[in-house]
């Protein structure tokens, strides 16, 4: 199994290293190289809607996983206690089925949102 470090830094450098997961809570966004290999930059929003960090004191986890789906590799993996754990890929109709999902609870989020908000 792969591990993946973290760095805590307001700014995300541009020139990432392999293996580094960068962490700007300013900005409240994570990114890191594909942990397949391929070199494409993974972005991943911090937000009620999107992916969420935990930091133990030591070791960092996202939750949900991690689906490259517009990467040639499309590849899948978790990333629990600084450890990458692979996903079975998913199939282009899983895929399209997730991103409907993902769309839906995003609405139903801001929906129940904006009526507290009044």
């Amino acid at each position: 199994m792969k591990t993946i470090a973290h760095k805590f830094e307001e700014f995300i450098p541009e020139q990432l290293e392999e293996g580094i997961l960068y962490i700007s809570l300013t900005y409240c966004t994570a990114i890191h190289k594909c942990c397949c290999g391929c070199g494409n930059e993974v972005v991943t929003p911090l937000s009620p809607t999107d992916w969420k960090l935990t930091f133990d004191g030591k070791t960092i986890s996202l939750d949900p996983s991690i689906g490259n789906w517009n990467f040639k590799c499309k590849s899948h993996y978790w990333i629990i206690n600084n450890k990458v754990r692979n996903a079975r890929k998913w199939l282009q109709w899983e895929i399209n089925i997730g991103r409907v999902s993902d769309n839906m609870e995003k609405k139903k989020y801001f929906k129940r949102n904006k009526k507290d908000t009044k």
